[in-house]
């Protein structure tokens, strides 16, 4: 039962090849169709919501956000694509995958060492030891700053595609319990069910919002 139930989140589905990636690409088919139509209130929405979210992460980066925030922006657009994508019927969740979240988690946090390491070295340094910390626990402080640099790309990964995974497989378990049942239990059965695609549309977004500003706080980090 456990087998067929954690399936649908396997990529490989053929023996030969696997299509399911594709829908990570998808919606990149639809994203030019804006620049050839006249300016509705779909794009009107969506050019205020980047609008919106390019004023916060600039805050939230301070001085040095020249560019940062159209990569950040741009990765908040990619991994809702994907999470809404997700809860269409026979589509796979790419970001469900530690395969999708690990390649963006852990390109960026490795350019963003790379780059903080040999341009403020300083500043770098400054970081594994807060203020105020007294000077026997400075050793432990930089240790715990290091390990948490470390796993930084691991926690971002696991925390998107632990809270995709976790919406579908109730979404899943439901399912396979409305097989066998009587009309009442189905129409109850049918009702949480609608409640839980409302809640993993809210868990879309706000797992998308989450990874792009936790994004943002370490580049920041890095940057000034």
């Amino acid at each position: 039962m456990m087998t067929n139930l954690f399936s649908t989140f396997d990529p490989a589905t053929s023996l030969n090849y696997s299509m399911n990636w594709l829908s990570t690409l998808i919606g990149m088919m639809l994203i030019p169709y804006p620049f050839w139509t006249m300016p509705n209130r779909l794009s009107i929405l969506f050019n205020i919501i980047t609008q919106k979210l390019h004023n916060e992460f600039k805050l939230l980066m301070g001085k040095n956000s020249e560019g940062m925030t159209l990569m950040t922006v741009s990765l908040f657009i990619f991994i809702l694509m994907n999470n809404f994508m997700g809860l269409m019927p026979y589509i796979f969740t790419s970001s469900s995958h530690l395969t999708f979240s690990l390649t963006l988690a852990l390109p960026l946090w490795l350019s963003l060492m790379i780059f903080g390491w040999f341009k403020n070295t300083n500043s770098m340094f400054a970081h594994l030891v807060p203020n105020g910390t007294p000077n026997l626990l400075m050793p432990f402080m930089v240790l715990i700053e290091t390990i948490s640099n470390i796993i930084r790309p691991g926690s971002l990964a696991v925390r998107l595609t632990a809270n995709m995974i976790a919406g579908h497989l109730l979404m899943s378990l439901l399912g396979n319990k409305s097989l066998n049942v009587n009309e009442l239990v189905l129409s109850l059965i049918i009702m949480v069910q609608i409640m839980l695609m409302m809640f993993e549309a809210a868990v879309a977004i706000i797992q998308a919002y989450v990874f792009s500003v936790l994004t943002t706080l370490y580049s920041s980090e890095v940057m000034n």
